[in-house]
């Protein structure tokens, strides 16, 4: 006989809200007693080319439901990625392109195993069915939702009250996410509390075409590395799951102790009695955070990639940043001689020259062990270059021809 309390708690555990209440435990004993799974929905915008920790949270209660033999729908919107989730913007969302959409989202069903099983897992793309809707039938479902219904939307309510523009274009966006509900017959749709308004409207426009509306499964969101905003790709405060060992290691290790109990308690795949205990630990002032961020460091390495690369990455991290030591097997980086500014802005690319001369100013930066304090230094000849917490470069200058 099946125990539902202990079910439904295990499955309510880390959860915000469910709305409606106590919708989630009809569902599970309707499921049971016709022998049919539920149909699990979460939609990801390939906006950036990783999927981040930020989106482990709901990862992780998405493998919970199948630990129970349920079905986990996946849909990658690769339509509504070029309409851009207006969700906690101020502003009108700079737009995606289709081949910038496409290319980003080509990594993301092969990042999702890592947490899903994929025999319980279907990868949807939501242009699968929007591409084959006619004008007849997008106007169909635009008439499904009122205009006073979506300026009570806060981000919208906002903008409207200041004179902001808001397009149409993203009024759009709620109803285009919420009509992947009635594609996929969603029974159970989960997001983060930024995403509690679509999810909502999903089940409103199901109703609206007939269908029992989904349960709405309201997730925390996790900070990011800055701890103040959430955690996100268009912010770079992130930590992808795809990350190098070492390069998601050194990010671990780089959270602010602030946050690291809301890292552990929704991350870690530890017991719940484990999780209390090393939260716990933070409070006595003879345990040092580094530690039990090392510990949690390689929890995640190990689960993300292997148990190997996560003890590398600790020794690793401990040769370089506490050990102050150079790794014995840093590879040698061949590059142009040049000013300082340059070399940092080839061999890492994602910053820009700004953030590379804010790193400067903060003494970020190290050329053999000494600090950088301009942006017109000359490298010459070889060294060691040190940028950030997380990045050792051993440099070999390229000779000229």
């Amino acid at each position: 006989m099946t125990d539902w309390k202990i079910q439904t708690e295990l499955l309510c555990r880390n959860t915000v809200k469910i709305i409606p209440e106590g919708d989630l435990l009809e569902k599970l004993k309707a499921a049971d007693k016709e022998s049919k799974p539920l149909v699990v929905k979460l939609g990801a915008d390939p906006s950036a080319p990783d999927i981040h920790f930020g989106h482990l949270v709901v990862l992780k209660k998405l493998a919970e439901f199948q630990k129970f033999g349920h079905k986990v729908t996946f849909i990658i919107g690769d339509f509504t990625g070029m309409i851009g989730d207006p969700t906690g913007k101020n502003e009108t969302r700079k737009r995606l392109t289709r081949e910038m959409v496409k290319k980003n989202a080509e990594t993301y069903a092969k990042q999702v195993f890592k947490v899903l099983d994929p025999d319980l897992t279907e990868i949807r793309f939501n242009s699968s069915w929007f591409e084959k809707i006619d004008i007849y039938d997008f106007l169909e479902i635009t008439s499904k939702y009122t205009i006073a219904r979506m300026l009570e939307r806060n981000d919208f309510s906002k903008r409207f009250q200041s004179n902001q523009p808001i397009s149409i274009l993203e009024f759009l966006y709620p109803l285009v996410q919420g009509y992947d509900s009635v594609a996929i017959k969603a029974d159970i749709e989960l997001g983060g509390t930024d995403q509690e308004f679509n999810l909502i409207v999903g089940r409103t426009i199901q109703e609206r075409y007939g269908m029992e509306p989904q349960t709405a499964m309201i997730m925390p969101i996790i900070e990011g590395l800055d701890g103040k905003q959430k955690m996100s790709k268009s912010l770079n405060n992130y930590i992808g799951i795809n990350d190098e060992p070492n390069d998601m290691f050194g990010k671990i290790m780089s959270i602010p102790d602030s946050i690291l109990p809301k890292y552990i308690t929704l991350l870690s795949n530890m017991s719940p009695e484990d999780k209390k205990s090393a939260v716990d630990s933070l409070n006595d002032t003879g345990v040092n955070p580094r530690d039990v961020k090392m510990r949690f460091g390689v929890e995640m390495v190990s689960w993300l990639h292997s148990a190997e690369e996560g003890e590398k990455a600790k020794k690793d991290f401990i040769t370089r940043f506490v050990k102050k030591d150079i790794p014995d097997d840093l590879e040698e980086t061949v590059i142009q001689a040049g000013k300082v500014i340059d070399i940092v802005k080839e061999l890492l690319p994602n910053l820009s020259k700004g953030d590379i001369k804010r790193l400067i100013k903060q003494n970020g930066i190290e050329w053999n062990d000494v600090k950088v304090d301009r942006t017109d230094l000359e490298v010459s000849s070889a060294g060691i270059l040190k940028v950030g917490k997380r990045n050792i470069f051993k440099i070999k200058i390229k000779e000229q021809q």
